[in-house]
């Protein structure tokens, strides 16, 4: 049902923004940057479970869909994977909910595949209270954005394939896995409770697929400090850029590009570390990067990315804290559209925000 709840606006003050300017670890952006203003509202669109959180935005067949996680805690139990949807962005009601039982099903992203269906991809977890005893990624596919085929495991036992871009028919995304050891101690534990598994060793795989379900290994890229989330997108040329999260070593996120076919990398260490990246690369106009930031205080901001020269410079702090980020990006009519969760009011709930990309 659609959930109606108050609108509220955010506009910084520019008393504000100097002290932002003063404390960031990261620059504000520059006037010789884009502009970045939201348009009209943020709303909430949802907060109907008791954590919901790690979304993903689309426009499909002139519909809004968004996607995200529904449970009991931002870890553990058995998450569901729940649909929004919209004709306008203003009213929005739930059109499905994708659920495995004993599995903690998270991060569900959106995509249309080659054939005009809606693809989720999504991580499936198995927790023992909050320790993990193994994942592997599932997908399912819709014509209608509301009844969905059966999520269905993907690569193998200890991967995480978190996002997938299509691109002239294929669609490629990167997998961060635990070690051979970790994954081997992972389910001695699940079957004996007598092994704990060893320090996560995490590498990343490019991947590449024709059709969402069968996979290809494209490189094994070489990024260090046990890194995972990992969005792709491409270039107006097809050059592939990646954004990383890291969480070894100092933290800071990395960014790579690589011309196809894709198995060559150069990559840049950003200034700042960043959680749930997600990045847009605007026709005619800038790349948009959506981060959590972890200087002074936790943020979801948007952020102008330049991938060769490794800089991220924030440009728009959305309202937002505690446990945040996560966002979903569409552009739209010359708007972006983004979705993003946030516990800032105290419990965590589903936003979406437009912005207006300026010069």
């Amino acid at each position: 049902m659609p959930l109606n709840t108050p609108h509220f606006s955010f506009r910084f003050h520019p008393t504000m923004n100097a002290l932002l300017l003063a404390l960031a670890v990261i620059p504000i952006a520059q006037k010789n940057e884009p502009r970045l203003e939201l348009v009209g509202e943020v709303i909430k669109i949802w907060d109907g479970g008791k954590h919901n959180a790690f979304t993903d935005l689309i426009r499909f067949k002139d519909r809004w869909y968004c996607s995200f996680r529904e449970g009991d805690a931002h870890v553990g139990g058995d998450g569901k994977l729940r649909v929004l949807s919209s004709a306008d962005g203003k009213k929005w009601e739930s059109v499905a909910l994708l659920a495995e039982k004993g599995i903690d099903l998270r991060d569900p992203k959106l995509s249309e595949t080659a054939d005009g269906r809606l693809m989720i991809v999504a991580g499936g977890s198995v927790y023992e209270g909050k320790k993990l005893l193994g994942r592997q990624p599932r997908v399912a596919f819709s014509k209608d954005g509301k009844e969905w085929t059966p999520t269905k495991r993907v690569l193998a036992e200890g991967d995480w394939l978190w996002r997938v871009t299509w691109r002239d028919g294929k669609c490629y995304g990167v997998s961060y896995n635990a070690s051979e050891r970790q994954t081997k101690e992972a389910k001695e534990a699940a079957t004996t409770g007598k092994v704990e598994p060893g320090p996560a060793d995490w590498k990343l795989k490019l991947w590449v697929s024709t059709d969402g379900e069968k996979y290809e290994l494209i490189t094994h890229l070489d990024v260090p400090g046990h890194p995972n989330e990992t969005t792709l997108r491409f270039t107006s040329d097809g050059e592939m850029v990646a954004l990383v999260r890291r969480e070894g070593g100092n933290q800071k996120g990395w960014v790579g590009t690589s011309k196809a076919p894709y198995k060559q990398w150069s990559w840049k260490e950003l200034p700042a570390r960043i959680g749930g990246p997600n990045f847009v690369v605007i026709p005619d106009g800038p790349t948009i990067a959506g981060v959590r930031l972890y200087d002074n205080k936790v943020r979801t901001s948007l952020c102008v990315l330049d991938p060769k020269g490794g800089k991220l410079e924030e440009a728009l702090k959305l309202p937002s804290g505690g446990d945040t980020s996560y966002a979903g990006f569409v552009w739209h009519d010359g708007v972006l559209w983004m979705s993003y969760y946030s516990s800032h009011e105290g419990k965590s709930a589903i936003y979406l925000a437009k912005v207006k990309v300026g010069k």
